[in-house]
């Protein structure tokens, strides 16, 4: 499984935690579709640059190199996280 797979993957599960999980559904609905959308990218985007700097921290490996090429793998990565995200987001009751 690639990065950019697990990244997609994961994505989706997010969007079908917060359309369905009880509690976090009903507080999620209360926003806009715009805001939704929002909370969804700045969710992805703080992911994607912490599993970055815990790469380069030496906290764990994540697969990610700090380098350019890590985060070029990154960035391809998190803009299919939100492609996945938000096409899951739109397929389901949203």
């Amino acid at each position: 499984m690639t990065a950019v797979t697990l990244a997609a993957l994961s994505a989706s599960l997010l969007s079908l935690l917060f359309s369905y999980v009880p509690g976090l559904s009903d507080w999620y609905k209360k926003f806009s579709s715009q805001s939704k959308r929002l909370t969804m990218a700045a969710l992805l985007a703080v992911v994607a640059v912490a599993v970055y700097g815990a790469s380069c921290g030496g906290w764990f490996s994540a697969g990610v190199t700090c380098d350019q090429a890590g985060a070029e793998g990154l960035l391809t990565a998190f803009f299919a996280a939100l492609v996945a995200n938000q096409a899951t987001f739109k397929i389901t009751k949203g």
